[in-house]
């Protein structure tokens, strides 16, 4: 009697045909239910698909990951951070200097805005705003400011006089409502980043 192929050298057999498979017609080729194919992928290791709705699936031996945890087979795209969501606060919170959404999007190969927008309302990102975008920050505050830092230039000491004189005058004053009130007192154009960069710089705390 001929003993039944293991299902999980079977599941690799078919992997070296193609390097990713929706998990339908990998059940089918297994003549396996999709519960127990799914079974036989955790027991060997897997990366679903952060695009298409994760419904695509490669080994986890497969992927050759960049710098960046990312990987693509066509337009299908795996991360080493796993879900979509995953992927963008793993990617914006690991920039020096924060990414935009078209710059993540460029990385990712897909449209990701609205995405981003809610994993900012769920506390998982910070969004800043510089010139005509939003930059999306690392949700912890000591690593975010360290990326604003990058952005910002330093304020000159006699620039950060006024900030420092406004924030007593005004100590419950947003960051916002400091930059607006040194740029009113100077003339010159204060962004809140570079506000915040100088009270992270000077170990400094506010309630905003």
């Amino acid at each position: 009697m001929t003993p039944s192929p293991d299902p999980q050298e079977a599941l690799r057999s078919l992997f070296t045909r193609q390097p990713c498979w929706m998990i339908a017609p990998l059940a089918s080729q297994l003549d396996y239910s999709i519960p127990s194919v799914r079974r036989f992928l955790a027991q060997v290791g897997y990366f679903s698909s952060f695009t298409h709705n994760g419904r695509w699936y490669t080994l986890s031996s497969i992927p050759r990951f960049d710098t960046r945890g990312l990987w693509f087979h066509e337009d299908i795209g795996f991360s080493r951070a796993g879900s979509l969501t995953n992927t963008l606060v793993a990617l914006a919170s690991a920039s020096a200097d924060g990414m935009s959404a078209e710059q993540i999007g460029e990385k990712l190969r897909c449209r990701c805005h609205s995405v981003l927008v809610q994993l900012c309302r769920q506390g998982r990102l910070q969004r800043h705003k510089a010139g005509r975008c939003h930059l999306y920050l690392a949700a912890d505050a000591q690593a975010a400011q360290s990326q604003l830092r990058h952005l910002q230039p330093d304020l000159p000491a006699e620039i950060a006089v006024f900030v420092f004189a406004a924030f007593i005058r005004n100590p419950q004053a947003s960051w916002k409502q400091l930059a607006k009130s040194v740029s009113q007192t100077t003339g010159l154009r204060i962004d809140s980043g570079q506000i915040q960069a100088l009270f992270h710089r000077h170990g400094l705390k506010k309630t905003t």
